[in-house]
């Protein structure tokens, strides 16, 4: 079994990335897996990484504590929705502040290529959007999810699935929630 760890990176607890990611936890939880749960909206951090890499910033307790569930999970889940083509600034900046050199990734002297610390680790990525699925093929592809796989394949993170629900931007019907939800469920790491 898996340590998994689940990262909401949309604010509001009540939204449908927070349901799927809801879904995903508790059908990996009756397969046996072990899950924490990350709320970005609800830690308590500042999202600018004001020094850049130039100096020092003390981490919050927060962002100590959600480093310390990174290096626990096995496999990491990520849900947000896509905003501007991207994921919410929310996630940009707990990406700054917690995916550090030296915890993250460690650049080698001489070389131009750093060392992936998380490497071995796995990752899903679950989409929302109010514009169709189809849109995203036209416009060039769906950014936020492949610059997040960068992300995380720089660090040395597998991303297993990318899985994106368009044209969300009413509430969907019973229909297609169900639907979604058996997606995520369907998709959760055996």
């Amino acid at each position: 079994m898996k340590n998994i760890l689940l990262i909401l990176a949309h604010p509001d607890k009540n939204s449908i990335s927070s349901r799927l990611l809801d879904i995903y936890g508790q059908e990996a939880q009756r397969m046996g897996h072990a899950i924490r749960i990350i709320r970005l909206g609800d830690l308590s951090f500042d999202l600018n990484l004001s020094k850049g890499y130039k100096g020092v910033q003390d981490l919050e307790p927060d962002l100590k504590k959600s480093q310390e569930d990174i290096l626990w999970a096995d496999h990491l889940v990520f849900a947000f929705p896509i905003w501007w083509y991207i994921f919410p600034a929310i996630l940009k900046g707990f990406i700054d502040r917690v995916f550090l050199p030296g915890f993250a990734f460690k650049y080698k002297e001489n070389s131009p290529m750093p060392d992936k610390l998380l490497k071995g680790k796995t990752a899903d990525i679950i989409c929302t959007s109010g514009a169709p699925k189809v849109f995203y093929f036209f416009k060039g592809g769906n950014v936020g999810p492949k610059l997040l796989q960068n992300i995380l394949k720089f660090c040395g993170i597998k991303t297993n699935k990318k899985i994106l629900f368009g044209s969300l931007s009413q509430k969907p019907s019973d229909t297609k929630m169900k639907m979604m939800e058996g997606r995520v469920v369907r998709s959760v790491i055996k």
